[in-house]
């Protein structure tokens, strides 16, 4: 099974499964995770995602540079835009959060996959680099662009432009993860964190998401008016009755999280 799929309570745990391969996205694995992203976005009783590798030795060192190499014809799979050739689309889809659990290794198209997710925990094992340059393959999957608003340009430049790897706590440093865990505790911290994604109602949760990210690829101007649309339009559908309820937990989770 080249992408397993394990539920915890309302949370998908994916597993990219190739091992043997460092998880490198063969044609037939990314098409795969397209259908497996496909049924997650759709199964109602599950409200978020975790994203991981088999292993400790890779995340995914992305595409599989030996079919490439067998097959030239596939090179146009670097710029692919449908879900089945592209895995960042069919990460990008899912109207679900998704946190990544680097375990290892992000190389190239891996990297890519790693900043579709939505946060990033990392193993002490994880490393991440963007070997684009150095293969002679330019990027099609975002990495030029997503890297540089998350961790600055020029450390972008300097990743891009070296080819050279990162380690967990530099990737943390540079605001590129949100935090870095032992890795017998990856898979438990993801998966807790992701419940606490569970627990908001999930219509909210995918329209804040959905908010964010059309936001963030906005103008500060028009992102704040976009904000303000949606606002408005959700807002005012909301009762008095349910915000009280809800604030009320919110204050009790809140005491309990001292």
């Amino acid at each position: 099974m080249l992408v397993k799929v394990e539920r915890h309570d309302g949370v998908a745990v994916v597993t990219i499964n190739r091992p043997e391969a460092m998880n490198a996205l063969s044609s037939a694995l990314r098409a795969a995770l397209a259908q497996v992203m496909r049924d997650i976005d759709a199964d109602d009783s599950i409200r978020a995602v975790v994203l991981t590798g088999a292993g400790e030795r890779a995340f995914t060192a992305g595409l599989d540079l030996k079919e490439l190499g067998s097959d030239t014809s596939k090179l146009g799979d670097a710029n692919a835009g449908e879900a089945e050739r592209n895995p960042v689309k069919a990460v990008e889809h899912c109207r679900k959060p998704v946190i990544g659990a680097i375990n290892g290794v992000a190389i190239t198209g891996g990297f890519e996959l790693a900043l579709a997710c939505d946060v990033l925990i990392a193993s002490e094992n994880a490393r991440f680099a963007d070997t684009h340059a150095r293969i002679g393959i330019m990027p099609g999957w975002g990495l030029s662009q997503k890297l540089s608003r998350m961790i600055g340009i020029s450390r972008a430049k300097e990743l891009s432009l070296t080819g050279n790897f990162i380690g967990a706590e530099q990737a943390c440093a540079w605001g590129l993860v949100n935090r870095v865990v032992p890795a017998a505790d990856l898979l438990a911290t993801c998966i807790a964190l992701a419940q606490d994604m569970a627990s908001i109602e999930p219509r909210m949760t995918m329209a804040y998401k959905a908010l964010i990210d059309d936001g963030y690829a906005l103008p500060l101007g028009e992102a704040l008016a976009l904000e303000g649309q949606v606002s408005r339009a959700m807002n005012g559908k909301v009762e008095a009755g349910e915000v009280e309820a809800r604030r009320r937990a919110v204050m009790e989770r809140g005491r309990t999280q001292r």
